[in-house]
């Protein structure tokens, strides 16, 4: 058994230190240390993309990412975008656009729109769809979520 390692993280603007393994998970990190559990946690091999969050502005695997990896960084998870009284822009759309269903795949595919919105073009049907690729939905058929990206993708702001 290796020891704990100290680590500090900024997540949702909030620093954070922590004694952690060194194996812990940072999607496990996120929801049973800080219980920020819109994280979701679907394959454990980061082939669903629910467990997407952004480090340092990217999109990112959080059950693929180590805690430790994520020492100094900053992250941003679903709890940033926004609240049942307030919801931010992307999920707006997906409310606006009946975008989701069961909801479980949701988080994921709103952190990988944050980032798709702040650092790609996106000015297709084709683009969008290559953009949540990564992402998988069981309920959707995904047409309404390509329709609330590509109205983002229109007006194209600063995301909330």
């Amino acid at each position: 058994m290796t020891d704990p390692v100290s680590i500090t993280v900024h997540v949702n603007g909030t620093a954070h230190t922590r004694r952690v393994e060194p194996r812990l998970l940072l999607s496990d990190f996120l929801r049973h240390e800080l219980g920020l559990t819109g994280t979701h946690v679907g394959c454990e091999h980061g082939v669903c993309g629910a467990c997407t969050v952004l480090i340092d502005g990217r999109s990112a695997r959080s059950c693929l990412t180590l805690a430790v990896m994520a020492d100094g960084q900053d992250i941003e998870t679903v709890e940033a975008q926004g609240t049942q009284e307030d919801l931010g822009r992307i999920q707006r759309a997906f409310r606006d656009h009946h975008a989701l269903q069961c909801g479980f795949c949701t988080p994921g595919f709103l952190m990988t729109i944050a980032d798709m919105l702040r650092h790609h073009p996106l000015e297709n049907d084709e683009q969008i769809r290559e953009a949540l690729s990564g992402n998988l939905c069981r309920c959707t058929g995904y047409q309404n979520i390509v329709a609330a990206v590509r109205e983002l993708a229109s007006e194209r702001g600063p995301i909330e």
